[in-house]
């Protein structure tokens, strides 16, 4: 049975997509990958096109992707969700229904640091995305060494 992990940040079109189409790229077919957001106001629209455009330069394509809302069914369809930041993280844990749904949430960066919003240009989404690049490939790497 696929491993299947959620990324999860506020509005899933650019943080959370970013991470899916990363972490998607170091993993092979025994994984599914998904992303969702907290918030459900981008539901059905694409991710930034700020972000599809930094994904493509790092050879990913993400543009077929949907933003949808993040649901209390995903605590039993996913075994892993990671969050960009505290306050998804709080917005998640607060949904969980038990200890063994909270378990599966951590903010995907170490050391409690957060992936940053998107804010300003295009130097934003490229740092979003080496920020995402190496959690995605420490998370890659426990992964595949747990299968």
């Amino acid at each position: 049975m696929p491993v299947k992990i959620l990324m999860v940040c506020l509005g899933n079109i650019c943080r959370s997509p970013l991470a899916e189409g990363i972490l998607r790229s170091k993993l092979d077919s025994n994984f599914i990958i998904d992303s969702a957001g907290t918030g459900g106001w981008h539901a059905g629209e694409s991710p930034d096109q700020r972000s599809i455009e930094t994904a493509k330069q790092n050879n990913i394509d993400i543009s077929h992707q949907k933003a949808r809302k993040f649901s209390i069914a995903d605590f039993d369809s996913f075994d892993y969700i990671y969050v960009m930041d505290q306050s998804n993280y709080k917005d998640v844990i607060n949904l969980s229904p038990n200890k063994a749904a909270k378990a599966k949430v951590a903010l995907i960066l170490s050391d409690s640091k957060e992936v940053p919003p998107y804010y300003g240009g295009q130097e934003g989404f490229e740092n979003v995305y080496y920020l995402l690049d190496q959690a995605c490939e420490e998370i890659a790497k426990n992964l595949s060494s747990k299968k």
